[in-house]
């Protein structure tokens, strides 16, 4: 008897702190200073209130507290197709999809990262440059984020199938390059990695 009391008891126990360890943590709400991306406060989006969560770029408020975050110009090692003392080669390798504020790298997009590997185990001299891409949707600091996270998500995948990172450069233009005013569907190609080639 005194066995089947304490069985009950513990069953009793777990039952009243599962749902303690299944809590989902609440959504970052507008207005936060990490902002928003691909994603909008419920209640904007609810209300049509847009400006107060998505900029339109035309400011450099846009690009954070202070113009602390710039464009992107020739400081950074990019001009006139290079990257350093690398010739930037697009569109030979597909670019990378990804899920609306997402940086996960769905099953249906690893075969375009196989395909990377394989050319970059071809072309030892060869080196990778992964620029990661977000929609208009969201701050522009939040984007710069996500983006890096799309370019570094792919760079780690690469690394699982046996690339060094030496040979790996990411880069996150955020929505520097988006498309504004699309709706979600339509802005899915700005939800990307691009995998450009870099030649000595």
């Amino acid at each position: 008897m005194n066995k089947s009391v304490r069985i009950i008891f513990t069953l009793l126990l777990a039952l009243l702190l599962l749902p303690a360890c299944t809590r989902k943590q609440a959504p970052t709400p507008a207005g936060n200073a990490t902002g928003v991306s691909d994603r909008g406060s419920q209640a904007g989006l609810e209300s049509g209130n847009f400006g107060d969560i998505i900029p339109d770029g035309s400011s450099m408020e846009d690009w954070g507290a202070d113009g602390e975050l710039q464009a992107r110009g020739a400081e950074d090692g990019i001009g006139n197709g290079m990257f350093g003392d690398f010739t930037m080669v697009e569109g030979q390798l597909p670019s990378v999809y990804f899920g609306f504020d997402s940086s996960s790298i769905s099953a249906s997009e690893r075969s375009k990262l196989q395909e990377a590997a394989a050319y970059l185990e071809a072309n030892p001299g060869d080196h990778l440059l992964i620029e990661g891409h977000c929609d208009w949707y969201g701050t522009s600091e939040y984007n710069l984020a996500l983006g890096d996270r799309r370019a570094n998500s792919v760079s780690d995948y690469l690394g699982t199938l046996g690339i060094t990172p030496l040979k790996i450069n990411t880069l996150s233009k955020g929505s520097l390059e988006a498309t504004s005013g699309l709706s979600k569907s339509e802005a899915s190609e700005d939800r990307r990695a691009d995998l450009i080639i870099l030649k000595k």
